[in-house]
């Protein structure tokens, strides 16, 4: 993403003459620089020319959605710049936008202000001229107000940089499907047109002999190699080292890794599913390889779930390096004694991403699927911060769910579940967030984040034009359901207008 680009554009007009503008263009490039050492999202602030009339917005806006490394504008009056220039150009921005209400001074030079200072700082009124505006066409936007020197600015620039991040990756986002989804299951179905037209994901059927042929392809001494690797990066138990009585299995693990990399880089695909119901002739369920290829910043779901897939790609892509995000499930819950918490787990996978301690490999039986015991990472997801996220098709539209959780120990060891797991306290409660994630008809996958704040889901959903029902502290069972069928009835007057 180094070459991605956020493009800075100040407003202004030939009115006040070229001193005046050319105060405004040093200023408006101080902004950049000082707004520019808080951003830890891997994007390039990019600083343009002043624009003073109609044409020069229009073209610079028209560019900008050209530009296929600019992924975003910011926006700022430093002067008065009246907003009928900008409707033209505003009406063909195909870009995410935010708007920076600031002023080149923290501070008001109480003693000194004069008339020439008067007229070079106005964004206190210029930038309410330019919002109403953006108002009145219905432009979706994120408004920032606030010196640039702010770690709070700095902190939501960064925090709506990466929700651009995420964008355009769903905007760009290849996904191989190999088979369909799980049989009877319908939640991880959905509209793959809609999503195409509506969020740009393509979902791309590649069946599952696909896979079997490439897996077939790659030789032993290709496998071997990898298997060693896994030795020196991980705990792999005796009997799947070299040498060991099941090594054949690692090694076949390593097979399959080999050959889905190469399917998804040959094809440009950043996310994939499979199922545990569709597998041919392959030995076993892809548990390690998914583990390792979701590590690498991959999106991955179970069972044929393409929406829960592409999330997981577009939340690592909106995470630093990818890390701290995974495909996770509800699996089962801890009522009590204490504070109740909710155990989640998948057959087998789940990204190392969310650990901080070193993994370790072994095979067990599956239980499912009927194919050889499959190869698996197993671990417990680090404490922390964070959230469970799904992406579900209501039919009419697409809407996000997002949950604030505790990642904790567990409260017991685990020694005879054979699984990477991570278990949770959801906020408020474990009853009210239950009952608000099935009003708002949430699906039973979801990905776990420990680094994608709340606030860049907001950034993405709002830019997406995808509703997101948030549940956290201050969520009741009372205001869920006012704010589902608030939000039930907007959707449906807003698609109708």
């Amino acid at each position: 993403m180094s070459q991605q680009e956020i493009w800075f554009l100040t407003g202004s007009q030939n009115l006040y003459g070229p001193e005046t503008l050319q105060q405004v263009a040093q200023q408006s490039q101080v902004v950049v620089d000082q707004l520019a050492t808080g951003i830890t999202a891997p994007v390039k602030l990019v600083w343009k020319p002043t624009l003073k009339s109609n044409e020069e917005i229009r073209q610079a806006l028209s560019d900008a959605s050209a530009d296929k490394n600019c992924i975003g504008v910011i926006t700022w009056m430093h002067t008065f710049s009246p907003a009928k220039m900008w409707i033209n150009g505003l009406d063909l921005l195909r870009k995410p936008l935010l708007h920076l209400h600031t002023q080149a001074g923290q501070s008001l030079p109480w003693s000194t202000i004069d008339m020439d200072f008067m007229n070079l700082n106005q964004a206190a009124h210029g930038d309410r001229e330019y919002a109403h505006i953006l108002t009145r066409m219905s432009i979706a936007r994120k408004i920032v107000v606030g010196h640039p020197t702010q770690s709070d600015v700095k902190s939501a620039v960064d925090a709506w940089s990466y929700a651009a991040i995420g964008l355009h990756t769903s905007q760009h986002l290849k996904l191989a499907r190999f088979g369909d989804n799980m049989r009877y299951v319908a939640v991880t179905d959905g509209d793959k047109v809609s999503a195409q037209i509506d969020l740009g994901i393509s979902v791309e059927n590649l069946g599952v002999n696909t896979l079997v042929e490439a897996v077939d392809k790659v030789s032993d001494s290709q496998a071997e190699a990898l298997a060693a690797e896994y030795e020196k990066l991980y705990d792999v138990v005796p009997e799947l080292r070299a040498g060991g009585a099941r090594h054949d299995s690692l090694v076949y693990a390593a097979k399959q890794e080999i050959a889905l990399r190469a399917i998804l880089e040959q094809g440009g695909y950043k996310a994939f599913t499979s199922n545990f119901e569709d597998l041919g002739t392959l030995k076993q369920l892809p548990g390690l390889a998914v583990q390792r290829l979701m590590a690498d910043g991959y999106g991955f779901a179970g069972e044929g779930d393409w929406k829960t897939s592409a999330l997981v790609a577009i939340l690592k892509s909106m995470a630093p390096s990818g890390q701290g995000v995974s495909f996770m499930e509800d699996y089962t819950y801890h009522f009590g004694p204490g504070t109740p918490k909710v155990l989640g787990a998948h057959m087998l996978e789940v990204c190392p991403t969310i650990t901080t301690a070193k993994p370790k490999i072994e095979i067990h039986p599956l239980g499912i699927g009927g194919k050889e015991d499959p190869v698996r990472m197993v671990f417990t997801a680090t404490p922390a911060r964070g959230r469970v996220l799904c992406w579900v098709d209501l039919g009419e539209r697409f809407r996000i769910i997002s949950n604030e959780v505790e990642v904790v120990e567990p409260t017991e060891d685990l020694p005879k579940l054979p699984v990477a797991r991570a278990v949770w306290e959801p906020a408020p409660s474990l009853a009210v967030s239950a009952e608000a994630w099935m009003l708002a008809g949430g699906s039973h996958h979801t990905a776990l984040t420990t680094t994608v704040s709340s606030e860049t889901i907001d950034d993405f959903a709002r830019m997406l034009g995808v509703e997101h029902v948030a549940i956290d502290q201050s969520t009741t069972s009372k205001s869920i359901r006012q704010e589902l069928a608030w939000s039930s009835a907007y959707h449906r007057l807003a698609a109708r207008l």
